[in-house]
């Protein structure tokens, strides 16, 4: 049996006991139903090749994203004028849920490289933009992000030791490490966080394409047993002025700009794994008979039920709220911090009861399980881990109670 096939045959998260879901806005609920069938019929199906990496997964993703540009549902949330098709947040929120359901529906049906894009438009020099936005858009060049190092804590960028130095012709030349890079083993351009002076926020973003002399992919780091993320090398890399991306002395606020989106935008991919790790667990207590009876009659089973489904509903409202925050152009720093934390333990706990139920064939290579798990436990570290959010809500709350005023 493979993923699919231990996938529910219909998005029955939402048509039998609903998860929360807020009402589609007009003409996104079939749209949504689509993206939903698309990831069920034809991403769950790849997922053991997708996930084994190498040319034969670079191929069938390559086949898979001919289908969705078929299908007319490739590049949703992209810019119009780059080739996408422009849906904001507030309306893509409610097609995002489906396509994280798997963990390559993002990549398929072309929203992947949607921070990059955002970021490059926003702040890219006009010839950069000319140059790679529409090739981005069309899924011609796979892009990455590299800001976290080995040897610096991801949480304080202000320790950075990458660094960028200025030629007299105004190239930059780069030296450094990065790692627990999404996709960097298969990208053609890559975002460097580099110090730019010895102040400790001088730090500025470069795009850089591996092909570059001085790039080198170091290796591929398993996480939990899985591939994936990768460590690079910069030794000596040089790139032109108009590569820097920004100006000079802003990689803090243009990151904190982009992980805003990117959290929320992780959130509710999570949302959508974690529909998928019920689905699965009920779909189990309802067909696995012992000799006493259905698994679905056992009290413990109807607890994990319960619970799970208690932790999507209660996580999801926080979820859109972030969403219609940042549509609005409001801050959405508190919420930001309450949904990734919420998010992160929401899927970890649902898949880990949905393996419960499962038993032994829940740790085993026929279900989505291990990996919806892995992925659970890894978003308690990813964009932050669940500490410094916490720490960070806190104290804006606790703020608003000055007892010296």
């Amino acid at each position: 049996m493979d993923h699919a096939q231990a996938t529910p045959s219909a998005d029955s998260s939402l048509g039998r006991v609903g998860f929360g879901l807020p009402d589609c806005p007009p003409g996104l609920a079939e749209l949504r139903g689509r993206i939903a069938a698309f990831v069920r019929e034809r991403v769950m199906r790849s997922e053991p090749l997708l996930d084994s990496g190498g040319p034969a997964a670079r191929a069938e993703l390559l086949r898979l994203q001919g289908e969705a540009k078929g299908a007319g549902l490739w590049a949703l949330p992209l810019p119009a004028e780059i080739g996408g098709q422009g849906l904001p947040p507030s309306r893509y929120a409610h097609l995002a849920e489906a396509e994280g359901a798997s963990d390559h529906g993002p990549a398929t049906l072309g929203s992947a490289p949607l921070l990059d894009v955002l970021m490059l438009g926003r702040h890219a020099t006009a010839p950069v933009k000319e140059r790679y936005l529409r090739r981005i858009a069309a899924g011609e060049l796979r892009t990455c992000y590299a800001m976290t190092e080995p040897d610096t804590p991801g949480t304080d960028p202000a320790l950075t030791s990458t660094r960028a130095e200025p030629g007299t012709d105004g190239t930059w030349t780069l030296h450094g490490r990065k790692w627990f890079i999404t996709g960097a083993g298969e990208a053609d351009l890559v975002t460097v966080m580099a110090r730019t002076g010895d102040n400790p926020v001088d730090l500025s973003l470069f795009l850089v394409p591996t092909s570059a002399s001085g790039f080198r992919v170091v290796r591929e780091l398993p996480v939990l047993g899985v591939g994936g993320q990768w460590e690079i090398e910069l030794d000596g890399v040089t790139v032109p002025p108009e590569h820097m991306v920004g100006e000079r002395g802003t990689a803090l606020h243009i990151a904190g700009e982009r992980l805003r989106l990117g959290r929320i935008l992780r959130c509710l991919c999570w949302l959508g794994q974690a529909e998928r790790a019920f689905d699965l667990m009920c779909v189990r207590a309802r067909s696995r008979t012992q000799t006493s009876g259905p698994l679905a009659d056992r009290q413990l089973v109807q607890q994990l039920v319960f619970d799970s489904l208690l932790a999507i509903r209660t996580t999801r409202p926080l979820v859109y709220e972030a969403v219609a925050r940042l549509d609005a152009g409001e801050d959405t720093r508190l919420e930001t911090g309450l949904v990734k934390v919420a998010a992160a333990r929401m899927l970890q706990q649902v898949a880990d009861a949905a393996i419960q139920v499962h038993g032994a064939a829940g740790l085993g290579p026929d279900t989505a399980l291990p990996s919806l798990f892995r992925m659970g436990r890894a978003a308690r570290l990813l964009d932050g881990p669940d500490e410094l959010h916490i720490a960070a809500v806190a104290r804006r709350v606790l703020r608003a109670y000055d007892v010296t005023s």
